[in-house]
């Protein structure tokens, strides 16, 4: 039973890091840039449902909603200010500032909220008792993985069915033929951020839920792994986020529980190393040749 319970842990996290990563991957796909400030937007997501909840006395799916609001703005703030200026410049511009948004997103929650911990109230209590009690499984992971799934399948219609989504495929191919068929790139990538940055407010909800520990750096160390995952996965695509995020969950899981706490976080970047040895773009990535 213990493999079990360490099964739906790794499930539950990867879970996690697969909503993270589905916001890393759809940014990419479209803007082709890596915002490593997403994961303080989920810090902040967290902050906004605390307060929420235990200010305001709103209740917890409604705290979502809340967060979810405030990111989507945050986003496509961050986007307006600091990536749109910069849509012609080099990588390593686009990627300094993404640095200097993480640690003014970083401050800024230092200044408002304080250095002190904050213990999180979880969204939902309780655990179901599974084989004579042998098995345990909290209702929030259950929730985790079952909105994950939700969120996979919801992005997976929305970029294959509707306007928007087409839009967005589009502009992954090539901005400027999209451009000249009228699409409005600006706006596609506005909302393709506004997207990505509910998912954090959503994701950090969940983490916090399930470690129920929040500080101004909470969603930094998720963040790098989500990234992570979604390289792992095959960054640019939807079904690769969601399948490196899960397999990196259990990955850590089951390092935890049998090699090392320690050393977990060491396993899981060196299996990350040797799937990009064998597969350079990911699990479900697909290698496109660069026209010179």
């Amino acid at each position: 039973m213990e493999f079990l319970s360490y099964l739906i842990s790794g499930l539950s996290l990867g879970s996690v890091y697969a909503i993270i990563a589905l916001g890393y991957t759809m940014v990419y796909g479209i803007a082709k840039m890596l915002n490593f400030a997403h994961g303080d937007v989920i810090m902040v997501g967290g902050y906004i449902s605390y307060i929420a909840v235990t200010r305001a006395g709103l209740p917890g799916w409604l705290s979502v909603i809340v967060a979810m609001a405030v990111c989507t703005v945050l986003g496509v703030i961050i986007e307006g200010l600091a990536y749109r200026p910069l849509r012609s410049a080099t990588s390593l511009a686009v990627l300094i500032t993404a640095i200097g948004v993480s640690y003014f997103l970083q401050n800024a929650a230092l200044l408002i909220w304080g250095a002190n911990f904050k213990t999180y109230p979880s969204l939902i209590s309780g655990t179901l008792k599974l084989f004579d009690n042998k098995l345990s499984i909290p209702y929030v992971a259950m929730l985790t993985i079952v909105v994950c799934i939700l969120i996979m399948v919801g992005l997976t219609l929305f970029t294959s069915k509707t306007k928007m989504g087409k839009a967005m495929r589009a502009c992954s191919e090539d901005k400027g033929a999209a451009q000249l068929m009228g699409i409005n790139v600006n706006k596609t990538i506005s909302v393709t951020f506004a997207i990505g940055s509910a998912l954090a407010a959503i994701a950090g909800v969940l983490l916090c839920s399930s470690f129920p520990t929040l500080k101004p750096t909470t969603g930094s160390m998720p963040g790098i792994k989500a990234f992570t995952a979604a390289v792992f996965g095959g960054i640019g695509s939807i079904p690769g986020a969601f399948l490196g995020g899960l397999l990196l969950g259990i990955i850590e899981s089951f390092a935890k529980a049998y090699i090392s706490t320690q050393l977990a976080n060491t396993i899981v970047f060196a299996v990350l190393i040797v799937v990009l040895l064998v597969r350079p773009a990911g699990l479900l990535g697909k290698y496109v040749p660069e026209k010179v």
